[in-house]
Order: structure tokens, then C-alpha cells, then sequence
């Protein structure tokens, strides 16, 4: 069960224990946040379909079975983009997304009961003409979330030349397609995990395989 903090409270105390654990999830409630420009692109990252991620609730890693999007994480890789840890608050607690709302340490029952439901993915808050739509579904069927995750894992069971084929010819399209939209079209590269998720060379690493010619 998701356990935030086992302090005897009963009110937020501002302490900034959940904002240091990473960005919420958005849900279909947030999109007005987005779209008053609260939040822009270039705070948002995406978790893909089939990527594994950590289930708060299960306690324990699972496959997505849809793409979600969140507020990625500041540069330090843990806290939320929108924590200031010198005023340890939060920069736009005003409009803050729902799940910041919702979220009480000291009883957990509001934010898991929408844990998952209503999200929100990235064509939900993008103009429907954005050239860009384009290259992101280039990418989804050329660079495939579930496929990746499953060849990934497949490494400890296998040593087979055929799935280091295939993940080298996944990475390549990764980085084909990213080169192309930042350093081509010149779109930013602020935008860039919001646009494709984690670059495939990242996920490779963190799997402790040695990535080449990288634009990471």
C-alpha cells in the first residue's frame, strides 16, 4: 500500500517529503493547468506504453498498459521540477495538478482511489495540427515501448545476437528521430521528454549495456 510518511499528523505540515519523491501523474483535470500555461511541455515527461515504471500502490515495477504523462523531475533526478528546496514549497502551489491536491500523507485513501484513472496522454494536450503528432507516431511504431521493455529484459535470459540486433536497430531509429526534430525542424530540446520519454540510450545504460555515439 503507498505509505508517504509515518509521522503522527493529521494536517500538511509544508514539509516537502512529497514533492522530494518526483512529479504526480496527470489526469484530465490538470489539462486547464496546461493550458492556461501554469505547466508547459518543457516541464512534462512522458512514461510510455509498456515502459516499466514503479506501481505506488503494488508496491513493485509493471509494464504501463497506457501512456501516462507526468512532471518530470528536477535536476537533481529525485524532487519535483516545481519543488524550491531553498523555501521548501512548491512554485505553483496555487495550481498544482490533483494529485498534489489530494495527496495527505497522513491518510492516503483520496489519491489512490484516482491512481491511474483519467489520465491524460500527450495528444490530449496538443494542438491535433502540430506537425510534431507526426514524428511522435513515427517514433511509438518504429521505437515500440512494450518491445523495447521485452528485449530489454530478455538479456538476462539470453544472450541471443538476434535481440542485440534488434535493440541496436531500436536505438538507431531513437536517435534518428530525435536528431530530426531538434537539430532539423529546430524544435527544443527542453521538449524532449515531454515529445519521446526516456532516449533509448538512458534505458540501455541503466541496464549497464555500453551505448556509442549517443546524443545524450
Amino acid at each position: 500500500m503507498l505509505r508517504i510518511a509515518s509521522l503522527d499528523i493529521s494536517k500538511c505540515i509544508r514539509c516537502g517529503t512529497c514533492c522530494r519523491k518526483g512529479g504526480p501523474v496527470l489526469h484530465y483535470e490538470d489539462r486547464q493547468i496546461i493550458l492556461k500555461g501554469h505547466i508547459g511541455y518543457q516541464h512534462l515527461m512522458t512514461l510510455r506504453k509498456g515502459e516499466k515504471v514503479f506501481n505506488p500502490v503494488k508496491e513493485d515495477f509493471e509494464n504501463l498498459k497506457v501512456e501516462l504523462i507526468k512532471i518530470k523531475n528536477a535536476t537533481d533526478g529525485i524532487s519535483c521540477y516545481f519543488f524550491d528546496e531553498t523555501s521548501n514549497s512548491c512554485l505553483i502551489y496555487e495550481n498544482r495538478p490533483i494529485e498534489c491536491r489530494l495527496l495527505k500523507c497522513w491518510d492516503t485513501s483520496d489519491i489512490i482511489k484516482i491512481i491511474g484513472k483519467n489520465t491524460i496522454k500527450r495528444k490530449d494536450i496538443m494542438n491535433p495540427d502540430d506537425p510534431v503528432i507526426e514524428i511522435i507516431d513515427s517514433h511509438e511504431q518504429d521505437c515500440p515501448g512494450h518491445e523495447t521493455e521485452e528485449l530489454l529484459s530478455s538479456i538476462k535470459l539470453s544472450e541471443s545476437k538476434q535481440v542485440f540486433k534488434r535493440l541496436a536497430g531500436i536505438l538507431q531509429k531513437d536517435l534518428s528521430i530525435r536528431r530530426f526534430t531538434f537539430e532539423d525542424l529546430k524544435v527544443s530540446k527542453d521538449y524532449e521528454l515531454f515529445l519521446f520519454g526516456r532516449p533509448m540510450s538512458r534505458m540501455l545504460k541503466e541496464r549497464g549495456l555500453t551505448v556509442k555515439n549517443s546524443i545524450d
